[in-house]
């Protein structure tokens, strides 16, 4: 199926996705872990000078790995013992602290992965992957009561509150379920990947996403109060089994709006936030709240309205965010066909 015969709401939703590769691309340059440790790092780890761990050593460098990336990291950005802050470099940034650490643990026996970060590339480790050598362990069959994978109806439960409350108890462990689900060098990232790989399972994925010029020009994009509001609609008949909640309406006329959220300044989705849409025609208004549905590795919100003039609709999005009092509007011409 080409972009151009795609339903508006999955457009949408991978131009949303596009879009954060594409901001990401502009940014510098990152080293890679190799690159900073032969600059920076060398200094002191070549020969364990100053106490400090030495490359190759596999016994120091075990112990240090097992209190995971992060541990690690938060000790390299603020300075530990004889160790300056940001290694004595302030112009490196987090993640490339994080990938020379990476760097370190494996040089000295470690398996772990550079992380996903800013402007790398493309993902270091798939999702798929991920969720197979490891989640699937629990999540395939529902070990514990883990969510299975695919089954949207337990995921969306899981998914009331956010995604980032989601992704937070992953990363630290709940129930029988052990930190960063028992690898200890995953990513948040890596993780929110691998959450929302087995909360669309089933669902195909586009082979193709629109360029960033024609997201620059999309009528239903918006920047509002430092949200990137996307919308879009798909007839009610064409929604797959599972991408919405709810029982799909029959009959004429019928659409599903969607509205997908993104922080303008760091480009990750906000999925806390309580939505209505109000949909405006010349005879009256239909309100409903918007449920958080799944669309192409996208998390945003959802409902049937029913549309079935020739005339243009007014769509308008009410959306309040938790802890804010303000609620941001952003409004939508759409004409039906």
């Amino acid at each position: 199926m080409s972009a151009s015969k795609l339903p508006g709401w999955a457009v949408v939703a991978v131009a949303a996705v596009a879009m954060l590769f594409a901001n990401a691309s502009a940014q510098r340059r990152e080293r890679s872990g190799m690159e900073v440790v032969d600059t920076v790092c060398i200094s002191c780890h070549a020969k364990g000078e100053k106490g400090a761990p030495k490359i190759g050593d596999q016994q120091a460098w075990a112990a240090r790995a097992s209190q995971g990336l992060t541990a690690l990291t938060g000790h390299a950005l603020a300075g530990i013992r004889n160790m300056p802050a940001h290694g004595g470099n302030e112009t490196l940034s987090d993640i490339e602290i994080e990938r020379a650490i990476t760097y370190l643990v494996n040089q000295s026996g470690g398996h772990w992965v550079e992380p996903l970060g800013g402007a790398t590339p493309a993902v270091l480790r798939q999702s798929e992957r991920i969720v197979l050598t490891q989640c699937a362990k629990c999540h395939q069959n529902g070990l514990d009561g883990a969510p299975k994978i695919g089954d949207r109806t337990a995921w969306v439960k899981r998914l009331k509150k956010g995604l980032d409350p989601l992704i937070k108890s992953a990363v630290h462990g709940r129930g029988p379920m052990p930190a960063s689900g028992g690898l200890a060098d995953l990513t948040d990232l890596e993780i929110q990947g691998a959450v929302m790989y087995m909360f669309n399972y089933g669902v195909v994925a586009l082979p193709s996403a629109p360029s960033a010029a024609t997201q620059t020009v999309n009528p239903y994009r918006k920047v509002v109060d430092g949200m990137e509001i996307y919308f879009g609609v798909a007839r009610a008949d064409a929604m797959s089994a599972g991408q919405a909640p709810g029982k799909v309406p029959r009959g004429k006329g019928y659409y599903h709006l969607n509205v997908s959220l993104f922080d303008a300044k760091t480009g990750l989705a906000i999925t806390d936030a309580q939505v209505e849409a109000k949909v405006a025609d010349p005879m009256g208004i239909e309100s409903r709240n918007l449920e958080v549905i799944s669309a192409y590795n996208t998390i945003g919100y959802g409902n049937y309205f029913r549309m079935d003039g020739m005339f243009p609709y007014t769509i308008t999005a009410q959306i309040q965010r938790p802890g804010n009092a303000r609620t941001t509007e952003a409004k939508f011409e759409y004409k039906a066909r």
